[in-house]
């Protein structure tokens, strides 16, 4: 008999192509794996992986089963999303996929919220980047995503959820030379300091400000906002700050925060899941509760 085992264990390593990656995504041993593995080549009757030492090659009929494999468990994936369904709107395990620049920003106020409104969802929290996350939404190992719109796959659907503006983020002493005239040329002739490649804070960054300059291109490459933050209120250049990030990130004695008079530039924040998901009324549900934490906030802005 094939197992569900069996095949996710095979998708995995052929997903990977590497036998002690694939064992610990699976939360098994090396050993363990290739044993089922094994048994699901005996079960099947042909080579699903030619092994070459520590290397790892799929067959062609391994990739074929490979993509079936996916396709099974998926389907057994919304099988179990059915059955929760008929629970209750936002019961039982939710696996949400967050980008590293709205999670520290927004969760613990939507886990808060979850706790009080939704006490048997067990929220279950992946950061990552958008590319990584958009593939396992897609892959089934997500169930929804939390990240910046619009998403250029046909298989995802999405909800928005709100705007977030973009302030310049400048060292404090700095500030007065930014009165006035014309921002984005202003911007130009200064260092933008960026989140490293695979952010799409990055791209959103350099799709607004249209960088051609030598010295913006070679500008830091950052793993968080904090490191950005810093180096601004250093005096080591300039950088686009989401306005969600602005509360935590910024020291209001260091740094400064420049309001664009108008046609800000902004990214939208959105909820993302499978088109197939039956779960639409909990990732719905999800997103107004997410709407709702927002609106607090804009009004205590706005005073």
């Amino acid at each position: 008999m094939i197992t569900l085992r069996q095949l996710r264990y095979f998708e995995t390593l052929a997903r990977t192509k590497h036998f002690g990656m694939a064992a610990d995504q699976c939360a098994v041993t090396q050993p363990a794996l290739s044993m089922q593995i094994k048994e699901l080549e005996r079960e099947l009757g042909i080579e699903l992986v030619e092994r070459r030492g520590s290397a790892v090659a799929i067959t062609p009929a391994g990739q074929d089963i490979a993509l079936r494999a996916e396709a099974i468990l998926n389907q057994v994936r919304e099988l179990s999303d059915y059955a929760h369904q008929h629970q209750g709107v936002l019961t039982g395990p939710l696996r949400l996929g967050i980008i590293p620049s709205i999670a520290p920003y927004l969760l613990p106020a939507i886990l808060t919220e979850v706790a009080k409104h939704y006490p048997s969802l067990d929220l279950q929290i992946r950061e990552t980047q958008t590319g990584a996350l958009v593939e396992e939404l897609v892959r089934g190992d997500l169930d929804a995503a939390l990240l910046a719109l619009p998403i250029p796959q046909p298989q995802v659907e999405t909800m928005a959820l709100f705007d977030d503006r973009f302030l310049i983020a400048v060292q404090s002493q700095a500030a007065k030379g930014w009165a006035g005239g014309d921002l984005r040329a202003r911007m130009e002739g200064e260092r933008l300091l960026l989140l490293e490649e695979g952010h799409c804070l990055r791209d959103q960054a350099l799709q607004f400000c249209h960088i051609a300059n030598m010295q913006a291109r070679k500008a830091l490459g950052a793993a968080s906002l904090t490191t950005i933050m810093q180096m601004v209120a250093a005096g080591h250049g300039i950088t686009l700050l989401p306005e969600l990030c602005a509360q935590t990130e910024v020291d209001r004695q260091r740094v400064a925060l420049i309001e664009f008079p108008e046609d800000a530039p902004m990214r939208t924040v959105g909820l993302a899941w499978r088109r197939s998901s039956t779960r639409k009324s909990d990732f719905t549900a999800l997103g107004h509760l997410i709407k709702a934490i927002k609106q607090p906030d804009e009004k205590a802005g706005k005073a």
